[in-house]
C-alpha cells in the first residue's frame, strides 16, 4: 500500500474522510493544475458572480481547497482558454450555464468557447483529462437530442422548482467522498430535475423525491450525482452547489472526493448501476 492509499484508507476507518484531502498534497510531490471555468451564458448562480473584478465565492473556496489538497486551480470565465494548451491541466471543473459557445445574456469577462475548442476540450476528457460538473453545468449545450457535452456529462438540465429540504440516498459508499454520509442525508438546495441520463452512470447520490413539492419532483427517484468514464477520461457531477451550500461541509467532501477520483488521486469501481438503483430515470423527462 502507498502512502496516498494508506491516508485514504486511515481517513475513511477514522471517519475523517475531509482528512485525506487536505493531505494530498503530502502524499506526492507532484501538484495538479485544475481549470475552473465558470462562464454563464445563460442564468448567472452568485457562487461564480464576480463583483469589483474580484474572484467569485466559489472561485475562492476552490482555490483555497485545492491548495491544501496540491491543486493549483486557475479561474477563467473566458473560452479563448480552451484554443491554448489543454495538457497544462490535469482535470477541468465547469460551474456554467447556457450555450457557451454563443453569448451571453450578460456581460462576462472574455469570449465564448469556439467551436474548435469545444472539440479540443471534449477530445481532451477522452484521451484521459479529468472533469468534475457542478450545479448548472448540465445546463449548458441544450439542443434537440444529446449534444457532445451532454453525452460527456452524463444527463441534461430541465427544470428546478423552489428551493427545500429534500433527501440524497447514498448508494454504498465506496466511492471518495461518500464515507460517512450513512444511507442518506437531508439538506436545504435548489434541486434539478435532470434528463437524458447516460446508461452508463455509476451512480452515487440518488435524488428521493418522496415527499418533495413541486412538478418537476413528482417522477421516481433520478440520479443526482455520479461518475462515469468517458474514454480513458474521469468524469464526475454532482446536481448540489446553488449557493449556501459552498459552506456546508457535506458538499466540500463531496465535491472534492469527486476531484480526488478524477485526478487519479484516489481509485472507485465505477460499474455502471443507473438501471439497478434508479432505473425509472429515464421513463420521465420531469
Amino acid at each position: 500500500m502507498n502512502r496516498r492509499d494508506m491516508l485514504l484508507t486511515t481517513g475513511a476507518a477514522l471517519g475523517l474522510s475531509a482528512l485525506p484531502l487536505d493531505l494530498l498534497a503530502t502524499a506526492e510531490s507532484k501538484r495538479h493544475k485544475v481549470l475552473y471555468f465558470t462562464r454563464s451564458a445563460g442564468f448567472e448562480h452568485p457562487p461564480v458572480t464576480r463583483k469589483d473584478d474580484q474572484l467569485s465565492e466559489s472561485e475562492k473556496l476552490l482555490t483555497k481547497w485545492g491548495k491544501k489538497a496540491g491543486i493549483d486551480v486557475v479561474c477563467t470565465k473566458d473560452g479563448a482558454v480552451f484554443d491554448g494548451d489543454l495538457d497544462q491541466f490535469d482535470a477541468f471543473v465547469f460551474y456554467t450555464s447556457g450555450n457557451l459557445c454563443g453569448k451571453c445574456e450578460h456581460p462576462q469577462p472574455g469570449g465564448p468557447i469556439s467551436p474548435e475548442g469545444k472539440k479540443k476540450f471534449l477530445a481532451a476528457i477522452g484521451a484521459g483529462k479529468g472533469f468534475v460538473g457542478i450545479h448548472s453545468s448540465t445546463d449548458s449545450f441544450h439542443s434537440p437530442g444529446v449534444d457532445p457535452y451532454i453525452a460527456m456529462i452524463g444527463a441534461e438540465f430541465v427544470i428546478h422548482g423552489a428551493q427545500q429540504k429534500a433527501t440524497m440516498k447514498v448508494i454504498p459508499p465506496k466511492f471518495p467522498g461518500m464515507e460517512g454520509l450513512g444511507d442518506s442525508f437531508t439538506l436545504f438546495e435548489e434541486w434539478y430535475s435532470l434528463y437524458k441520463f447516460a446508461k452508463d452512470l455509476h451512480v452515487l447520490l440518488v435524488q428521493e423525491t418522496k415527499g418533495m413539492t413541486g412538478e418537476p419532483y413528482q417522477r421516481p427517484p433520478y440520479p443526482a450525482t455520479w461518475a462515469r468514464m468517458q474514454g480513458k477520461g474521469r468524469v464526475f457531477y454532482t446536481s448540489m452547489g446553488h449557493n449556501e451550500i459552498w459552506h456546508q461541509k457535506i458538499f466540500r467532501q463531496v465535491l472534492m472526493g469527486g476531484l480526488a477520483w478524477a485526478l487519479h488521486d484516489a481509485d472507485a469501481d465505477v460499474t455502471p448501476n443507473i438501471t439497478e438503483v434508479t432505473p425509472d430515470a429515464n421513463k420521465t423527462k420531469y
